[in-house]
């Protein structure tokens, strides 16, 4: 993709960031994130185009809201520069490919979505990760991995957590993760095939054991807390729908 496609994407990268920032915030309330139109929470005022221009308004305002002065949080002008980085990434990846470079970005969009929600709240909403799982097996039927892979790795994705779920709530008496993780990675495993499941499932829990490791150290948490999984499932899963063929090769070079 040439420099003009990337910058483009770039700019696209900004506007969704304001939305997933309005899904972030209304999705775990339950609250329609089409109506009211955006508004402080602090004081209720609406919020006009002229301050809602991603980014360049946070800075122009100085983080403030025009009408109150309250503080708005630095998670809104972060999400949507994150957002516009990652999109660029996919971009540079797959802008050879159209088709695919579509179902990555709106793979991508959807794990900013979870990463915020479970990082705010613990929840990983129904209304991304249940239809996430039918987007990426109908995706599926025109990109890689193929429906086949697809379906199987929604199956995998969600089998593997059940079982751990399970063992650990046995163990422990304590839900080590719930539900929303179950389906979270059985979404990505629509997306990505079962093969990337298994890449997903050891990073994210590589990242988890390792974070989990050093919070009791330093006594933050104990071993039974829990912890947004739903946020090392995005990581792990936005690295492998970059480079998930590469990391498979490259561990299996091992054995050979």
């Amino acid at each position: 993709m040439s420099v003009f496609g990337l910058v483009v994407v770039g700019l696209f990268g900004l506007m969704f960031g304001s939305f997933f920032n309005v899904c972030i915030h209304r999705l775990p309330a339950g609250v329609s994130v089409v109506t009211p139109p955006s508004r402080c929470p602090s004081c209720g005022a609406g919020i006009q185009w002229y301050d809602n221009v991603p980014v360049v308004s946070y800075v122009l305002l100085g983080g403030r809201c025009r009408a109150c002065r309250a503080a708005i949080s630095l998670r809104y002008p972060v999400v949507e520069s994150a957002t516009a980085a990652l999109f660029v990434m996919q971009a540079w990846a797959f802008g050879d490919d159209p088709v695919l470079l579509a179902q990555r970005l709106v793979f991508t969009s959807m794990l900013i979505v979870l990463f915020g929600t479970d990082l705010d709240t613990q929840r990983l909403p129904n209304v991304i990760t249940l239809p996430g799982i039918v987007i990426g097996l109908l995706w599926s039927l025109f990109v890689p991995p193929g429906f086949i892979a697809a379906a199987i790795g929604a199956a995998i994705g969600a089998g593997v957590l059940l079982v751990i779920r399970w063992v650990w709530l046995r163990a422990t008496g304590v839900e080590g993760m719930g539900l929303g993780d179950v389906k979270m990675l059985a979404m990505v495993g629509a997306f990505l095939g079962w093969q990337q499941v298994i890449v997903v499932l050891f990073l994210s829990s590589l990242a988890g054991a390792i974070l989990g490791v050093l919070l009791t150290a330093i006594g933050g948490r104990s071993l039974q807390s829990r912890l947004p999984f739903g946020t090392f499932i995005a990581l792990a899963a936005f690295a492998a729908s970059l480079a998930g063929p590469r990391l498979v090769a490259w561990y299996l070079g091992f054995y050979q």
